[in-house]
C-alpha cells in the first residue's frame, strides 16, 4: 500500500489527540505516502509535521464540496483510507472514490461502506481519546501483519517546531509589542463549541491583572475570531492592558507562539492541547467535560477542577448556575500559575547551564 489517506477529525483539540495515532501509522508504514485530510481550522497544526507527507484541506460548505473532495480522492488513487472521523460522510467519500481498503469505526450505519469496519471499543468512556484513534491503527496492524506492536509503544503526542517557525513566531510577538526578557503568559478565555466550558470572563480579567502586577508578566489574549467577544469582555474588566491577539493570527502562528511562551491558562479548548503537545506549561480550567478522556495528553499540562455531582455533564450550556466553573477561584488559578512559571524558570536555567558546560 503506497498511498494512504487519513480522514482527520473536525475540532482542533481532537486533531491534536490524533497525533499519537498518526505517529504510530508512520512507524507501521514507513515507506507509504501518508496524506492527512483535515479542515482549514486544523491545518496550522500539521503544516510541517514530520509524520505525514501531504495535507489535503477539506472545507465542507455544501454538497458540491463533497463531490469535489471525492473527485480529488479518486484522482489521487489512494490504496488505503483510515477514518478517524466517525460521520457517515467520512466513509461515503472513500467508498465512492473507490479506495480499495477502507478502515474505520462501525458507526452511524456505515458498515457497508467500509471494507474493514472496527467495532467501537467497550472502554471508550473510561480511557483517553488518544487510545480511541490508536486502536484503529492497532486494528490495521492486526489486519495487515497479524501483530500488535502499536500497543507496545508509549503514545507520543508531541508536536515539534522548526527553528524557522520559532524565529517567525518570535518576530511576530515583537511586532505585537511583546517585550524581550519578560515572562509571557497566554490566556485563552473562550471556547468555540461550548459556553459551559468557559471560566467567567471577569475571573480571567482578575487573573490577568495579577499576573501583570504581581509577576510582571506580559499577558496575551488568544483565540479565534469567533471568540473576540469573550476577549473583549476580559479586557473591559481589566485595570491593565493585555496584548490582544484574538482573531488576529492564524492557527499556524498561534501554534508557533505557544511553543515559546512560559505558560498558557485556558479552558478545555484547542490551544490547551497544542501548547501541551509542544511542551509548554499549560493550566486548564475544567468544568463540564471529562478530563479522563479529553484532557491534554502531556506531562506539560495540569488541570484545575472542582466537580459537583452533575459533572461531567458534557452540555454546551449550563441549565443551572455553572457551579463547576464558579467553584474555581482566581486565587487557586493564580497560585498554581506561579508554581508552573517558577518551574519553567528553573528548567530554563538548568538547560542554559547544561548548554554552557557542554
Amino acid at each position: 500500500m503506497k498511498r494512504v489517506v487519513v480522514r482527520g477529525t473536525n475540532w482542533v483539540g481532537d486533531s491534536v489527540m490524533t497525533v499519537p495515532a498518526l505517529r504510530a501509522l508512520r512507524r507501521l508504514m514507513p515507506r507509504a505516502e501518508i496524506t492527512l485530510v483535515t479542515r482549514p481550522s486544523a491545518e496550522g497544526i500539521f503544516t510541517k509535521a514530520d509524520f505525514i507527507d501531504d495535507l489535503l484541506i477539506y472545507d465542507r460548505q455544501s454538497i458540491s464540496s463533497v463531490v469535489r473532495q471525492t473527485s480529488e480522492w479518486r484522482r489521487r488513487r489512494f490504496d488505503l483510507a483510515v477514518l478517524f472521523q466517525n460521520a457517515f460522510e467520512a466513509a461515503l467519500i472513500p467508498c465512492v472514490a473507490r479506495v480499495p481498503f477502507r478502515l474505520g469505526y462501525a458507526t452511524q450505519g456505515r458498515q457497508l461502506l467500509l471494507t474493514n469496519p472496527v467495532p467501537l471499543p467497550e472502554w471508550r468512556a473510561t480511557r483517553h481519546e488518544v487510545f480511541y484513534y490508536l486502536y484503529l491503527v492497532a486494528a490495521l496492524e492486526q489486519t495487515l501483519l497479524g501483530t500488535n506492536s502499536v500497543c507496545d509503544n508509549e503514545p507520543d503526542s508531541s508536536l515539534n517546531l522548526s527553528e524557522a517557525s520559532k524565529a517567525q513566531a518570535f518576530a511576530l510577538m515583537r511586532t505585537f509589542g511583546v517585550a524581550e526578557n519578560k515572562i509571557v503568559v497566554a490566556i485563552c478565555p473562550g471556547s468555540i463549541n461550548s459556553r459551559a466550558k468557559r471560566w467567567p470572563a471577569e475571573r480571567y480579567a482578575s487573573l490577568a491583572d495579577r499576573l501583570i502586577e504581581e509577576s510582571r508578566a506580559e499577558v496575551l489574549l488568544i483565540g479565534s475570531r469567533e471568540e473576540s467577544d469573550v476577549s473583549a469582555a476580559v479586557t473591559s474588566s481589566m485595570r491593565n492592558k493585555p496584548i490582544v491577539l484574538t482573531g488576529k493570527t492564524s492557527l499556524a502562528e498561534v501554534t508557533a507562539m505557544l511553543g515559546l511562551i512560559d505558560l498558557l491558562v485556558t479552558n478545555d479548548t484547542g490551544p490547551a492541547h497544542i501548547a501541551a503537545a509542544l511542551g509548554s506549561p499549560t493550566l486548564v480550567v475544567f468544568g463540564p467535560t471529562n478530563p479522563l478522556t479529553t484532557r491534554p495528553f502531556s506531562p506539560a499540562a495540569e488541570i484545575l477542577r472542582k466537580p459537583p455531582d452533575c459533572a461531567p455533564c458534557m452540555l454546551r450550556d449550563c441549565p443551572i448556575d455553572h457551579r463547576c466553573m464558579t467553584a474555581i477561584t482566581v486565587d487557586e488559578v493564580f497560585d498554581r500559575a506561579l508554581v508552573l512559571i517558577n518551574r519553567r524558570k528553573i528548567t530554563a536555567n538548568a538547560k542554559r547551564l547544561c548548554d554552557f558546560v557542554a
